[in-house]
């Protein structure tokens, strides 16, 4: 009789676990970065690849570090609400162009706009997987101390600028 309730038992704790994980956001994907220093990267800049640029220019700064590809197509959802921000001057954006064409890259923000205060090549990926970069687009917001705060999976909408991203802003400007 007890070890027929061993599988009842255990079919009932799968439910349990496949219940809580139906009431959570998909898009909310835990960071283990979150309030620990951002990588340390270094990589040249789109507009003038002779020209390097590090995380570490950055300190001192609360700064936004968008992710993006020309090849992405959220990308382009996310790019007018980023245009918005750019033009408020509230945060320098900083763009990574992920596994992405130099070229192609440069062409896409000359046809879309340029919100960035610069935007950094990483070819190959490496940059995007020392921050944990699931896919693009992706935006982490970093502090003076050069700590991630905040991380936001898929496009930046203007729910989640209004909501998440703006009030830490100006938590962190303080």
């Amino acid at each position: 009789m007890k070890k027929a309730l061993i599988p009842l038992g255990l079919f009932l704790v799968l439910v349990v676990f496949l219940a809580i994980g139906l009431t959570r956001d998909p898009r909310v994907v835990p960071s283990p970065l979150i309030d620990k220093p951002a990588p340390a990267f270094s990589g040249p800049v789109l507009a003038q690849p002779d020209t390097q640029f590090s995380g570490q220019d950055m300190l001192g700064q609360v700064w936004l570090l968008n992710v993006w590809a020309s090849w992405c197509v959220a990308c382009r959802q996310e790019h007018p609400v980023l245009m918005d921000l750019a033009k408020t001057k509230v945060v320098p954006i900083i763009g990574l162009d992920y596994k992405d064409v130099p070229e192609d890259g440069l062409k896409w923000l000359a046809r879309h706009g340029d919100p960035y205060q610069l935007a950094v090549i990483d070819r190959d990926g490496r940059i995007g997987i020392d921050f944990g970069v699931y896919g693009v687009p992706e935006t982490f917001l970093i502090d003076k101390a050069g700590k991630i705060r905040f991380k936001q999976i898929g496009p930046v909408t203007e729910e989640a600028l209004r909501t998440h991203i703006l009030p830490l802003i100006k938590e962190l400007q303080k």
